[in-house]
């Protein structure tokens, strides 16, 4: 019993301590800025060389391409095929978009088709021009699109590049630089929501948001609809900014502010008419940070500790961080070698983060913690919400099973029969540990998570 108190005490101290961690999952691609799933189990992995990669659940590659655009782009330094968004109707439709910048070096936003015959590629000869946007600097392209909750396809737009914004693109309502764009295009050519913020007044109809210099991923919380923007500052701070579902029109600042403080004022709004971000971090030369790359919130089941953090990371540093509901930003690993571009999602909404070549789980470290495994024991299913069962092979039964949380209180003692359910309905959110001892005295402690 004492044994099992320090590993009780142990596996706390790990939950409390910082437990966000990264495991191997894909190696093998190239420059890799962004992952998404169209639905099902497999993941497609978007190249800034114009060619566009699916894997299977297992992190294998399927053979071949889903596409390749390479002849079409212009690539080098933060140009390339950037963004892919598959239509919320993809299964019956097949239909999905890319944000790339063209031979001219301008932002394309593009339709098209998966082959009916095969759902691993896509047909070349399919393609769309939603929309082409002049970009008058080789950086600042932005790149993500993604469907909002509403159905509508959001884009988000780099300030034109260079540096400062010369021409003071993000604060103009009548270009498309600098903003969150949104539209709809369940048809082509597509249309303007009615609600859009400038529609009926002056500005730009297809504009959501204003001032962001160069967003590098954004992201909607799949329970809430909120809708994140990681936005890159110019030399000192990077910045998250966090939209109410469904409020548009919002003034993110730059390049009157660069995060909270100013950096260029001169003609700009009142300060009361801005949004400024819901958590900032310094990139100064005396930090290791230099350029926010955004995540998701956590939304999925494996990891309960995860749920409702926002995780982002910096391009140079390698750190993960979280923001949590109340606005507070914390580092939650010490960074490492990996200069990571993109996070993804897998159907079941597990967090996936690349850099280069090579795509990482994300994951709670707490869950890696040694575990006494005399016999081979299982708990199932894990997480669990409603019931646990033990699952031993074929150990004869019956055995004695206990279960403790992490402060050591015990929940359950008693006999357990093979294939029992045993009610976890009225307990916590979190993790637990379960002991069973067969009646020849081998035992096995296990972890396992309640949602």
């Amino acid at each position: 019993m004492r044994k099992l108190y320090l590993l009780l005490l142990v596996f706390a101290a790990t939950i409390q301590a910082q437990t966000v961690s990264v495991q191997q999952f894909a190696t093998g691609l190239n420059s890799i800025v962004d992952i998404a799933n169209c639905g099902d189990d497999r993941l497609f992995v978007v190249q800034q060389n114009g060619i566009i990669r699916v894997l299977n659940s297992n992190g294998t590659a399927i053979s071949g391409n889903f596409l390749n655009i390479a002849s079409l782009i212009s690539t080098g330094g933060e140009r390339g095929l950037l963004g892919i968004a598959f239509h919320p109707n993809y299964a019956t439709n097949g239909y999905f978009f890319l944000n790339y910048t063209n031979t001219s070096g301008d932002t394309v936003i593009a339709r098209y088709t998966v082959n009916p015959n095969n759902p691993n590629q896509a047909l070349s000869n399919s393609a769309e021009i939603v929309l082409t946007i002049d970009q008058p600097f080789s950086n600042h392209n932005g790149g993500t699109l993604k469907f909002g909750p509403d159905g509508m396809l959001y884009i988000g737009m780099g300030d034109g590049g260079s540096g400062g914004d010369p021409s003071n693109y993000a604060q103009n309502i009548n270009s498309l630089l600098g903003k969150m764009l949104r539209i709809n295009v369940d048809t082509l050519p597509y249309t303007i929501p009615a609600d859009n913020p400038f529609v009926g007044v002056a500005g730009s109809d297809e504009i959501y948001a204003t001032g962001l210099r160069n967003p590098w991923k954004f992201c909607f919380d799949y329970e809430t609809g909120n809708l994140w923007i990681a936005d890159v500052g110019q030399q000192n701070i990077e910045e998250i900014n966090k939209e109410l579902y469904s409020v548009g029109g919002l003034n993110y600042g730059w390049r009157c502010y660069e995060g909270n403080s100013a950096y260029n004022t001169s003609g700009c709004v009142a300060q009361s008419a801005l949004t400024f971000p819901e958590a900032v971090y310094p990139s100064t030369n005396n930090t290791n940070e230099c350029s926010i790359t955004g995540g998701y919130v956590y939304r999925g089941t494996q990891y309960p500790s995860f749920v409702g953090l926002y995780f982002f990371t910096d391009y140079c540093s390698g750190r993960i961080g979280t923001i949590d509901a109340n606005g507070t930003l914390t580092w939650r690993t010490t960074g490492n070698e990996n200069y990571y571009t993109t996070f993804g999602e897998d159907l079941n909404k597990n967090l996936y983060v690349a850099g280069g070549g090579t795509i990482f789980r994300v994951i709670d470290s707490a869950l890696s913690i040694e575990e006494n495994k005399a016999i081979d024991v299982k708990v199932l299913p894990n997480p669990t919400s409603d019931f646990l069962q033990i699952d031993a092979n074929d150990q004869a039964f019956p055995a004695q099973l206990k279960v403790f949380d992490l402060n050591g209180k015990l929940l359950f003692d008693g006999s357990y029969q093979k294939n029992q359910l045993v009610s976890v309905s009225g307990w916590s959110a979190g993790y637990y540990v379960a002991q069973l001892t067969l009646a020849s005295g081998q035992e096995s402690t296990v972890k396992f998570s309640k949602k």
